[in-house]
């Protein structure tokens, strides 16, 4: 090689050790797990706020309180803009790795045989959608209020009795926590294995606690909008 050729090598920009990692199939899996880990442990904190629920109406609001009260009130916007920037990283990484996997196969199969991949794992890219869509809801139903017509500011009790009391909202609850069991579930398992937990030895492990830790939250989310269905929360 020449040194005119070498120089103009070593003159030609590289690319940044970050923008390359991000851009790697690897690094956007990351970003999804490390994404996951943070949406997943809000997921399992938020239900257990919510149970306080079964301990009346003393205690789901003065829980109610302390988030709005805590840090002078900067605490839970601090906690929303990190959530905000979990979720966007969250769906450009998923949304990054679904276009590198069209662009490597163009032309769909002629016949598929799912042999490995699993029901959970088939429906999140429509989970995903819907969870957003959830999430927008959810925040104008028990946080702002404008899509709840009984709506009182501070009283969280009787805004979760009087909004699940409508039937439609409960199901429309539940559906959502449905898909949030079927996303979380493979968001687990992915999560871990990409985190290098992944051993032939203890997949069975792997796979327990992403059944577990999901069916806890599902479970207990779920039973609030059928405890007041049935009367259990008054």
């Amino acid at each position: 090689m020449t040194t005119a050729a070498s120089q103009s090598l070593s003159a030609a920009p590289t690319a940044d050790g970050g923008e390359a990692f991000l851009a790697s199939t690897v690094g956007r899996k990351v970003v999804m797990a490390a994404t996951g880990v943070v949406l997943s442990g809000f997921v399992v904190a938020h239900m257990i706020g919510n149970l306080q629920i079964y301990l009346g109406p003393e205690s789901l609001d003065a829980y109610g309180r302390f988030l709005r009260t805590f840090l002078h009130g900067g605490g839970i916007w601090l906690a929303r803009a990190v959530l905000l920037a979990a979720v966007a990283l969250h769906i450009w990484a998923a949304w990054a790795l679904t276009r590198t996997s069209w662009a490597a196969r163009p032309v769909a199969y002629r016949r598929v045989r799912r042999r490995e991949s699993t029901y959970a794992s088939r429906t999140m890219r429509w989970s995903g959608p819907l969870l957003a869509l959830f999430v927008v809801y959810h925040l104008m139903h028990l946080t702002v209020g404008s899509a709840h017509p009984h709506f009182e500011e501070g009283r969280v009790y009787a805004n979760v009795v009087s909004g699940f009391r409508v039937w439609p909202v409960s199901a429309f609850y539940i559906v959502a926590m449905l898909a949030l069991g079927l996303h979380m579930y493979h968001g687990v398992w992915s999560m871990t294995q990409t985190l290098g937990l992944a051993h032939p030895r203890y997949d069975g492990l792997r796979r327990g606690f992403a059944a577990v830790s999901t069916g806890v939250v599902v479970a207990g989310n779920v039973s609030i909008p059928l405890a007041v269905l049935a009367g259990i929360v008054r």
